[in-house]
């Protein structure tokens, strides 16, 4: 499960029009705020990657930062940051060219005996979801993980509800595929 979305903190507008102005202990405040949720959503979506999901991080605060003086107040802070926090991750996937019917080699799947999945192997499970093709695993951490509905994530990543939901069924086959379940 995802860290819950952190509640609205009234310090976070005053350290919000602070930063803007130009205060940075302001924003380093709204960073150490705030970091360890971006970080978890940048995290999964980049495949578990820790040094890319470091770098999206970092670019995500850089654009907050830029942005910061446009932030309207409209929702909390914290869920602006995260929700452009994602935004990055995704145009990352974009970026690499992401095909959204591109398959996993089958090399890179383990034969059905090697490795039994225990739920309780939270590793085997990240590293499955990071072997995953870019925008079904970003369907399946929007959908499975963040709770995003397949409205929003089609919405995002620029394709039908439709498409969203059969990315979702094809991640998770390949997800028990790859875990070596039975389907």
């Amino acid at each position: 499960m995802p860290p819950p979305a952190p509640a609205a903190d009234p310090n976070d507008m005053d350290d919000v029009h602070a930063a803007a102005a130009g205060d940075r202990l302001a924003f380093q405040r709204l960073y150490r705020a705030h970091v360890d949720r971006v970080y978890g959503a940048v995290f999964r979506l980049a495949g578990y990657d820790h040094a890319r999901a470091e770098d999206l991080t970092q670019e995500a605060f850089v654009r907050a930062w830029q942005k910061l003086s446009g932030f309207r107040g409209d929702s909390a802070f914290g869920t602006w940051l995260y929700r452009l926090a994602v935004n990055v991750a995704l145009m990352d996937i974009r970026s690499r060219g992401s095909d959204p019917v591109t398959m996993m080699d089958e090399d890179d799947l383990p034969d059905r005996g090697e490795t039994p999945f225990c739920a309780a192997e939270r590793d085997e499970l990240e590293r499955a979801i990071g072997k995953l093709p870019p925008r079904a695993r970003a369907v399946l951490v929007l959908h499975d993980v963040e709770g995003w509905r397949h409205e929003e994530i089609g919405a995002e990543l620029g394709m039908a509800v439709g498409s969203s939901k059969a990315q979702l069924h094809r991640a998770r086959g390949l997800l028990r595929k790859v875990l070596g379940e039975r389907s």
